[in-house]
């Protein structure tokens, strides 16, 4: 039930796809309603569908509007289904001990994320030199938030010294920074 722009956005936060994507906005749920994840309330379930060129639907993922989709398994279903639909730039590696930022601040974020916005201008105004991860981009690193962040996506997450904060928390980050 995403508007257009919402749409947009959420298909460049994934690396791009460019799979045709249906707006259920106008007239307001009436898709949702038709696939049965329409609430009384008026707001559908959380709940993709991949449709394919038949009209056959070939993926069906309706789960609680609090969890994230995993996008990784929507990517490959759209890659089987019309290659170079799901075009995510090239694979990264995992991240390891290794391959993770060795800054004292790492920032892990979207570019259209609006608290990750405030994040940066908090850590900017506070003179705190920081590392930041695009998640949208790094897909191995969006495993890493997943993991860190019970399997969402959550921006900003910050790894400040080892210590995880998911989430724009001020308070623990005053905490964490003053130290």
């Amino acid at each position: 039930m995403d508007s257009d722009p919402c749409l947009k956005a959420w298909a460049e936060s994934i690396g791009g796809v460019t799979y045709p994507l249906l707006s259920d906005f106008y007239p307001h749920g009436e898709v949702s309603r038709k696939y049965g994840v329409l609430r009384e309330e008026g707001y559908s379930e959380r709940a993709l569908f991949i449709v394919d060129k038949q009209g056959v639907v070939r993926y069906v993922d309706v789960h609680d509007i609090d969890r994230q989709p995993d996008n990784e398994v929507l990517l490959e279903m759209l890659s089987e289904l019309a290659p170079g639909a799901a075009a995510v730039g090239p694979a990264a590696p995992p991240v390891d001990a290794a391959a993770e930022p060795q800054a004292d601040v790492v920032i892990y974020c979207t570019p259209w994320c609006s608290d990750c916005r405030k994040a940066r201008a908090y850590l900017r105004e506070r003179g705190i030199a920081y590392e930041e991860v695009d998640i949208s981009r790094d897909r191995a690193a969006a495993r890493q938030v997943r993991s860190w962040a019970n399997g969402n996506e959550t921006t900003p997450t910050f790894n400040i010294r080892g210590t995880i904060v998911i989430d724009f928390d001020r308070p623990r980050l005053d905490e964490l920074l003053a130290q």
